[in-house]
C-alpha cells in the first residue's frame, strides 16, 4: 500500500516546489526485498523518499517523525519502525522486533546508515544498524544515492530552490558471506562508493 500512498503525495509536493524528481535505475528490475540504503543530507530527502515508490517497503525513521500527523497516521497504518535514535537500547529492541515481522512477510527495510542529516562532510560515518540488519534478514544491500538534494535544500527546514533531483539506484550487495568480523570493512567498502558518487576521491 505504501508504494502507491507515498508517492500519491510526494510527487505533487516535489512539483509544487519546483523539483524535477526523476529515478535512475542502474539495476532492474530493482531487487526486493532487500535493505535500501540512502545518503541522508537534506530536508528534501522525506520527500524523495517517499516519491521512489519502493514495493513493500518499511521505513525505519527516527521517533519525532510522529510529531507530524501526516507520518503519524501514514506510519501506523502502514506499519513504519520509528525508534528513538537517543536511546539505543530501545532502539535495538525495537529494531530486534521488527526484523521478525519484516523476515516473516518478506518485506524490505529503508534507512540511512549515516543516521542523523546533520554530520560533518557530505557522506557522514556510517553506522552498523542497516548493515547488521541485512545480515539478520539474511537480505542484500541495495544502496541509492540522491544525487541535487543537499544541493536544492540544506537547511534545517524544507526551503528548497527550484531544480533537478535524481536517485540513482544502484546494484544490489551480497551480504550473504558477512560477518561480525568483517561487518566494519563492507560498511567501509559501502561507504566508499558514496564518497565516489558524490565526487569526493579521498576519505574525508
Amino acid at each position: 500500500m505504501i508504494e502507491y500512498i507515498a508517492p500519491s503525495i510526494a510527487r505533487p509536493v516535489l512539483w509544487v516546489l519546483g523539483i524535477d524528481f526523476r529515478i535512475k535505475k542502474h539495476v532492474d528490475p530493482i531487487p526486493a526485498p532487500a535493505v535500501y540504503i540512502i545518503n541522508h543530507g537534506s530536508t528534501l530527502d522525506m520527500l524523495t523518499i517517499l516519491a521512489l515508490g519502493l514495493p513493500k517497503v518499511r521505513f525505519v525513521a527516527k521517533w519525532e517523525f510522529q510529531y507530524n500527523p501526516i507520518f503519524l497516521i501514514l506510519g501506523r497504518l502502514t506499519g513504519q519502525v520509528f525508534i528513538r535514535r537517543q536511546q539505543s537500547e530501545k532502539a535495538i529492541q525495537t529494531l530486534q522486533k521488527s526484523v521478525k515481522r519484516i523476515h516473516k512477510h518478506k518485506l524490505s527495510v529503508l534507512m540511512a546508515p549515516e543516521g542523523s542529516r546533520k554530520h560533518t562532510g557530505i557522506i557522514g560515518p556510517f553506522k552498523k544498524g542497516p548493515f547488521r540488519m541485512a545480515m539478520d534478514l539474511e537480505y542484500p544491500i541495495v544502496p541509492i544515492y540522491f544525487e541535487g538534494n543537499r544541493e536544492l535544500s540544506s537547511g534545517d527546514y524544507l526551503v528548497t530552490k527550484t531544480g533537478t533531483a535524481i536517485a540513482h539506484i544502484h546494484p544490489p550487495i551480497d551480504t550473504s558471506d558477512w560477518n561480525v568480523e568483517t561487518l566494519e570493512q563492507h560498511m567501509e567498502e559501502v561507504r566508499d562508493k558514496y564518497l565516489d558518487w558524490a565526487g569526493i576521491k579521498e576519505n574525508q
